[in-house]
């Protein structure tokens, strides 16, 4: 069994910028793992910007910007190993990985778990029809343009409206297909209102209350079944891509013994990003499905910084009881558990919420009345309760 002073699962950016500060602030061995074939995160598979300006205030294109945060870590000293599947989590620590050379078991003082988000699948969603090719979600999308240089579709139908509903359009776009349609089953785009005059401009038909029933084809995809406001319709198209819904990688805490938070679907954490056994710490999208690649990239150096004061034993006990929220729009909120205040910052200094629905009104968190509003999936950020915990 091999020891390492600090395991992080997944090299995106919430990985590799806490692999950089980890190192900067000095910790001896900091082993990065990720079940990719290269660094990077879901960045390496856009082609598209803008990546950076948080982290080096420049517009950067997704590959870039993955390679510099690689290059970083790797020149800050941080081992990086792909092709490394994480199959469990072990109380205090203990990490089983399957590697090209066989089965192994890392013992960590502090493992960062930042295995990031997914898209929810066409199955998760209940569409029926047949199965024929050209169904795919965003990443899988992306990875043709990235890898492959081509699309298996030129007339797709786009399923969502969140930021990356638009990025997929825009790979399209760039790639030779043009979207016959965007489809949204809510009143209107969970995305800012603003995205939604690119499609307008370009021509691409943006219909509302619209869900898709049933999709069409045998080896290829021919056409839709969508239930609309005015009734059922056919859409004739050759590819579908189911967008957004997104959720945390949650695969490994649900078979550890790690608590897991039933709003967001990932860990329950503190406000210094540690979860219920104290020698685990969570950063970006597996905490909230979905915020940027800056956004997790700010949350991974944050964390890092209290996993060294966790490895100095300067952090506080963490703290049994959760953080009370009311408010019946509410989908999470997090941090789930305030423990009691050190000298170390928190790594999590305001309580972030996201809404199932739109709502306007007061929300209760631990104890505190906050008057919000706000559509779903918006981040919402309020003053973190320092005191006043209650189950």
């Amino acid at each position: 069994m091999a020891d390492v002073d600090v395991i992080i699962v997944g090299a995106g950016p919430a990985g590799l910028s806490a692999a950089t500060e980890l190192k900067r602030l000095g910790v001896a061995r900091v082993l990065v793992l990720d079940r990719e074939a290269a660094a990077g995160g879901i960045p390496r598979h856009c082609l598209h910007s803008p990546y950076g300006m948080r982290e080096w205030h420049r517009v950067m294109f997704g590959p870039a910007y993955a390679r510099r945060l690689t290059d970083e870590a790797q020149a800050a000293g941080a081992e990086i190993r792909c092709r490394t599947t994480v199959t469990a989590l072990r109380p205090g620590g203990k990490v089983e990985v399957s590697t090209p050379d066989g089965l192994q078991v890392l013992q960590g003082r502090a493992v960062l778990l930042a295995t990031g988000a997914r898209e929810t699948s066409r199955a998760a969603r209940l569409v029926g029809g047949t199965k024929p090719g050209g169904v795919m979600n965003t990443a899988t999308l992306q990875g043709f343009a990235a890898f492959a240089d081509h699309l298996p579709f030129r007339r797709p139908v786009i399923v969502g409206t969140e930021l990356v509903s638009f990025s997929a359009m825009i790979t399209c776009l760039t790639h030779g297909a043009r979207p016959v349609a965007m489809i949204d089953a809510g009143p209107g785009p969970t995305a800012r209102a603003i995205m939604t005059l690119a499609p307008r401009m370009l021509g691409i038909p943006l219909r509302f209350g619209t869900k898709i029933a049933a999709i069409h084809g045998r080896s290829r995809v021919d056409g839709i079944t969508v239930e609309a406001p005015e009734g059922p319709q056919d859409i004739a198209c050759d590819g579908v891509v189911f967008t957004g819904g997104f959720r945390p990688e949650n695969a490994l805490l649900r078979t550890s013994a790690l608590q897991v938070d039933p709003g967001s679907l990932g860990p329950s954490i503190d406000q210094y990003g540690r979860l219920s056994d104290p020698a685990y710490f969570a950063a970006g999208n597996v905490l909230h499905a979905i915020e940027t690649a800056g956004w997790c990239w700010d949350e991974g150096r944050k964390v890092a910084r209290t996993i060294d004061a966790a490895l100095h034993g300067a952090l506080p006990p963490r703290a049994e009881v959760g953080i009370r929220t009311e408010g019946a729009a509410i989908k999470y909120a997090l941090p789930q558990v305030i423990s009691p205040v050190g000298e170390t910052p928190p790594a999590f200094d305001r309580m972030q919420l996201r809404l199932t629905r739109p709502y306007s009104g007061d929300v209760g968190i631990g104890g505190t009345s906050h008057r919000i509003d706000s559509r779903p999936e918006r981040r919402i950020l309020l003053p973190l309760p320092l005191s006043g915990q209650g189950a």
